[in-house]
Protein backbone atom coordinates (compact mmCIF):
# COMPACT_ATOMS: atom_id res chain seq x y z
CA UNK A 1 0.00 0.00 0.00
CA UNK A 2 1.28 3.34 -0.99
CA UNK A 3 1.52 5.81 1.71
CA UNK A 4 0.09 9.52 0.98
CA UNK A 5 3.07 12.44 1.50
CA UNK A 6 0.58 13.93 4.07
CA UNK A 7 0.76 10.68 6.29
CA UNK A 8 4.09 9.19 5.07
CA UNK A 9 7.55 10.08 7.50
CA UNK A 10 10.04 12.07 5.63
CA UNK A 11 11.78 8.83 5.62
CA UNK A 12 9.57 6.80 3.76
CA UNK A 13 9.25 9.91 1.23
CA UNK A 14 13.14 10.16 0.71
CA UNK A 15 13.46 6.81 0.37
CA UNK A 16 10.12 6.43 -2.19
CA UNK A 17 12.12 9.45 -4.29
CA UNK A 18 15.33 7.86 -4.30
CA UNK A 19 13.89 5.50 -6.19
CA UNK A 20 12.19 7.76 -8.74
CA UNK A 21 9.07 8.48 -7.10
CA UNK A 22 8.56 12.07 -7.64
CA UNK A 23 4.86 12.31 -5.80
CA UNK A 24 7.05 11.56 -3.02
CA UNK A 25 10.26 13.69 -3.89
CA UNK A 26 7.14 16.57 -4.18
CA UNK A 27 5.89 15.92 -1.22
CA UNK A 28 9.04 16.07 0.56
CA UNK A 29 9.66 19.43 -1.08
CA UNK A 30 6.16 20.81 -0.39
CA UNK A 31 6.91 19.80 3.49
CA UNK A 32 9.55 21.51 3.94
CA UNK A 33 10.08 24.35 1.81
CA UNK A 34 8.83 27.17 4.43
CA UNK A 35 11.62 25.53 6.80
CA UNK A 36 14.28 25.99 3.75
CA UNK A 37 13.10 29.29 3.44
CA UNK A 38 12.98 30.70 6.93
CA UNK A 39 16.94 29.46 7.14
CA UNK A 40 17.89 31.08 4.27
CA UNK A 41 15.80 34.23 5.21
CA UNK A 42 17.67 34.21 8.84
CA UNK A 43 21.24 33.61 7.00
CA UNK A 44 20.69 36.26 4.73
CA UNK A 45 18.07 38.65 5.55
CA UNK A 46 16.67 39.66 2.48
CA UNK A 47 13.50 38.05 0.82
CA UNK A 48 14.40 37.58 -2.50
CA UNK A 49 17.63 36.26 -1.20
CA UNK A 50 16.13 33.66 0.89
CA UNK A 51 13.49 32.44 -2.27
CA UNK A 52 16.23 31.91 -4.49
CA UNK A 53 18.49 30.20 -1.71
CA UNK A 54 15.49 28.24 -1.62
CA UNK A 55 14.97 27.41 -5.24
CA UNK A 56 18.31 26.40 -5.35
CA UNK A 57 17.83 24.04 -2.53
CA UNK A 58 14.68 22.46 -4.41
CA UNK A 59 17.09 21.45 -7.61
CA UNK A 60 19.81 20.70 -4.74
CA UNK A 61 17.72 18.44 -3.64
CA UNK A 62 16.57 16.87 -6.43
CA UNK A 63 20.46 15.73 -7.14
CA UNK A 64 21.05 14.88 -3.79
CA UNK A 65 18.54 12.69 -2.71
CA UNK A 66 19.81 9.84 -3.85
CA UNK A 67 22.93 10.01 -1.00
CA UNK A 68 20.63 10.64 2.12
CA UNK A 69 21.24 7.92 4.44
CA UNK A 70 18.54 6.98 6.49
CA UNK A 71 21.10 7.31 9.80
CA UNK A 72 19.74 11.01 10.98
CA UNK A 73 17.01 13.38 10.97
CA UNK A 74 15.73 14.44 7.27
CA UNK A 75 16.11 18.28 8.59
CA UNK A 76 19.58 17.38 10.08
CA UNK A 77 20.89 16.89 6.33
CA UNK A 78 18.37 19.24 5.19
CA UNK A 79 20.28 21.79 7.18
CA UNK A 80 23.66 21.23 5.58
CA UNK A 81 22.49 21.70 2.35
CA UNK A 82 20.52 24.78 3.13
CA UNK A 83 23.32 26.08 4.33
CA UNK A 84 25.91 24.98 1.87
CA UNK A 85 23.87 26.80 -0.46
CA UNK A 86 23.62 30.12 1.46
CA UNK A 87 27.03 30.20 1.29
CA UNK A 88 27.26 29.62 -2.08
CA UNK A 89 24.81 32.34 -2.55
CA UNK A 90 26.60 34.57 -0.69
CA UNK A 91 29.99 33.97 -2.81
CA UNK A 92 28.37 34.73 -5.59
CA UNK A 93 26.64 38.16 -4.59
CA UNK A 94 30.43 39.03 -3.54
CA UNK A 95 31.42 37.96 -6.86
CA UNK A 96 29.25 39.91 -8.60
CA UNK A 97 29.51 43.31 -6.25
CA UNK A 98 33.15 42.70 -6.69
CA UNK A 99 32.64 42.61 -11.18
CA UNK A 100 30.14 45.96 -10.53
CA UNK A 101 32.84 47.88 -8.66
CA UNK A 102 35.28 46.76 -11.47
CA UNK A 103 33.28 48.28 -13.81
CA UNK A 104 32.78 51.22 -12.24
CA UNK A 105 28.75 50.68 -11.70
CA UNK A 106 27.52 51.24 -7.89
CA UNK A 107 24.42 49.97 -6.55
CA UNK A 108 22.38 51.42 -4.22
CA UNK A 109 21.89 49.90 -1.39
CA UNK A 110 18.33 50.55 0.15
CA UNK A 111 19.08 52.84 4.11
CA UNK A 112 15.87 51.10 5.64
CA UNK A 113 16.32 50.82 8.79
CA UNK A 114 14.53 47.69 10.65
CA UNK A 115 12.37 48.89 12.53
CA UNK A 116 12.33 45.87 15.11
CA UNK A 117 15.05 45.30 17.43
CA UNK A 118 14.32 41.63 16.51
CA UNK A 119 15.21 42.40 12.95
CA UNK A 120 18.40 45.04 14.51
CA UNK A 121 19.53 42.15 16.34
CA UNK A 122 19.16 39.42 12.74
CA UNK A 123 21.00 42.19 10.61
CA UNK A 124 23.94 42.38 13.53
CA UNK A 125 24.10 38.15 12.76
CA UNK A 126 24.19 38.21 9.02
CA UNK A 127 27.26 40.42 9.48
CA UNK A 128 29.47 37.66 11.85
CA UNK A 129 31.76 34.98 10.25
CA UNK A 130 29.92 32.62 8.51
CA UNK A 131 30.73 29.50 10.98
CA UNK A 132 29.35 31.99 13.60
CA UNK A 133 26.35 32.86 11.85
CA UNK A 134 25.21 29.34 11.35
CA UNK A 135 25.87 28.14 14.62
CA UNK A 136 23.58 31.39 15.80
CA UNK A 137 21.18 30.54 12.71
CA UNK A 138 20.76 27.15 14.00
CA UNK A 139 20.85 27.12 17.95
CA UNK A 140 18.74 30.87 18.34
CA UNK A 141 17.22 30.99 15.24
CA UNK A 142 16.21 27.51 14.45
CA UNK A 143 15.83 26.50 17.84
CA UNK A 144 18.25 23.45 17.58
CA UNK A 145 20.03 21.27 20.28
CA UNK A 146 24.02 22.15 20.00
CA UNK A 147 24.32 18.36 18.98
CA UNK A 148 21.90 18.76 16.05
CA UNK A 149 24.12 22.18 14.71
CA UNK A 150 26.87 20.07 15.19
CA UNK A 151 25.71 17.52 13.08
CA UNK A 152 24.24 20.01 10.12
CA UNK A 153 27.37 22.16 10.79
CA UNK A 154 29.59 19.18 10.23
CA UNK A 155 31.75 20.07 13.41
CA UNK A 156 31.74 19.37 16.79
CA UNK A 157 29.52 19.96 19.74
CA UNK A 158 32.00 22.11 21.88
CA UNK A 159 32.79 23.85 18.46
CA UNK A 160 29.05 25.00 18.38
CA UNK A 161 29.46 26.06 21.86
CA UNK A 162 32.79 28.10 20.73
CA UNK A 163 31.28 29.87 17.71
CA UNK A 164 28.25 30.58 19.93
CA UNK A 165 30.25 32.16 22.73
CA UNK A 166 32.54 34.03 20.13
CA UNK A 167 29.07 35.25 18.22
CA UNK A 168 27.63 36.75 22.14
CA UNK A 169 30.73 38.42 22.51
CA UNK A 170 30.86 39.98 18.60
CA UNK A 171 26.85 40.91 18.88
CA UNK A 172 27.67 43.35 21.83
CA UNK A 173 29.69 45.21 19.83
CA UNK A 174 28.06 45.32 16.76
CA UNK A 175 24.51 46.31 18.73
CA UNK A 176 26.16 48.62 20.26
CA UNK A 177 27.79 50.02 17.23
CA UNK A 178 24.50 49.85 15.53
CA UNK A 179 23.00 51.92 18.47
CA UNK A 180 25.83 54.61 18.23
CA UNK A 181 25.08 54.70 14.54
Amino acid sequence: MMLEGSEASDSELAARAKGGDREAFGALVERHYAFVHRVAYRWCGRKADAEDIAQEVCARLGRAIRGYRDGGAFTTWLYAITLNAARDHARKCAREAAKTAAFGVHAQISGEAAGEPVEALWAAVRQLPDKQREAVTLVYGEGVSHAVAAEAMGISEATVSWHIHEAKKRLKVLVRQAGEG
